[in-house]
């Protein structure tokens, strides 16, 4: 797949939890190599989105397309087969704290892969070295810091040598230089792994940052997409309220 293409095609898609509207009648493409960052504030829907495109949960209508994949109805054992396209880091790392570091990262590819554990464990070594944290392996989660965690859980999501990572939250919890981190590695990882990255957060700041695109979400309604340099001079009052409260 050659960047510019279309990675994940969402089409008319909405989403109901009993008569709570969370979606309203969707669409949106991601192309192949970007990074494009989902911005909204709490109960916007853009968790929700992010749980869709992932194959958590199901569309009430509408389409999901992962490359050339329409998953929306799919059963679990042919969605767990687009997933192993798929890297996720979690808005509080869902780290595993009663597994080592190393453990963590080689979960996956214990459970869908018959490889060696030599070879896992190169894997996760390296994995391990490209997010920053070489010899950590035989530590535990609760001796890392939360900017360490957040790294643990990337390289956990890179492992398989996905097509697609999705961040949820990046920098929830996390102070300003830690942020400001994680917003490096976030761009780092996308240009050294050549994947498309789909990043959902609160923070203007950050999506400004390592975003292509921007996309917003407001009320379960998709209200703009663009550059990050032309999404500043949009003259939409719900925009421009978002920026003025994150700053």
């Amino acid at each position: 797949m050659a960047y510019g293409d279309q990675m994940i095609k969402i089409k008319n898609v909405s989403k109901y939890f009993g008569e709570k509207a969370a979606l309203k009648n969707i669409s949106l493409e991601i192309v192949d190599g970007e990074t494009l960052a989902i911005i909204g504030g709490s109960g916007s829907g853009k968790s929700t989105l992010l749980r869709l495109m992932i194959g958590l949960i199901q569309p009430t209508s509408g389409e999901i397309w992962i490359g050339d994949d329409e998953i929306s109805q799919m059963n679990e054992d042919e969605i767990t087969r687009i997933r192993l396209k798929m890297g996720m880091v979690f808005q509080y790392s869902a780290l595993f704290d009663s597994m080592t570091v190393g453990d963590n990262v080689a979960f996956g590819l214990v459970e869908h892969t018959n490889f060696s554990k030599e070879k896992i464990s190169a894997i996760v070594r390296e994995k391990l070295r490209q997010v920053g944290l070489e010899g950590v392996e035989n530590l535990m989660p609760n001796e890392l810091s939360g900017g360490m965690k957040k790294r643990v859980s990337l390289a956990r999501a890179i492992a398989f040598g996905p097509e697609i990572i999705f961040y949820d939250e990046p920098s929830s919890g996390l102070d300003p230089v830690t942020t400001n981190k994680i917003d490096e590695l976030i761009i780092s990882t996308q240009k050294a792994l050549n994947v498309t990255s789909i990043v959902v957060t609160h923070d203007m700041v950050s999506a400004c940052r390592i975003a292509n695109r921007i996309a917003m979400v407001y009320n379960g309604d998709l209200i703009a997409v663009d550059t990050v340099e032309n999404f500043k001079k949009i003259d939409d009052s719900r925009v421009r309220e978002f920026f003025r409260v994150v700053d």
